[in-house]
């Protein structure tokens, strides 16, 4: 099993910038796929970013603004988020998929991106 914990969310006026994190326990995970998704209100969850052995992958939406990076020896990716937009308002989870395809997810972190 993993266990995933989020933190970093809040509240920030458009144009801010917030890192969010995210630590993995249970498992050394330095060799899954990990990743972020947001849901915002109304609408269904949607792929943000992700970052592999192969490299990093990017929604449209975000690209040029948000920057995922991980580091495996403390179990933690984190989600650098530039340039924030009001449209970026929503609770953001960290997935991680196992080598056996199993997915994880964390209780999620709100953020509130004010215009």
């Amino acid at each position: 099993q993993v266990q995933l914990v989020e933190s970093g969310g809040g509240l920030v006026q458009a144009g801010g910038s917030l890192r969010l994190s995210c630590v993995a326990s249970g498992r050394t995970i330095s060799s899954y796929a990990m990743g972020w998704f947001r849901r915002a209100p109304g609408k269904e969850r949607e792929f943000v970013a992700d970052i592999q052995w192969s490299g990093t992958d990017y929604a449209d939406s975000v690209k040029g603004r948000f920057t995922i990076s991980r580091d495996n020896a403390k179990n933690t990716v984190y989600l650098q988020r530039n340039n924030l937009k009001p449209e970026d308002t929503a609770v953001y989870y960290c997935n991680v998929v196992s080598d056996d395809d199993v997915d994880y997810w964390g209780q999620g972190t709100q953020v509130t991106v004010s215009s």
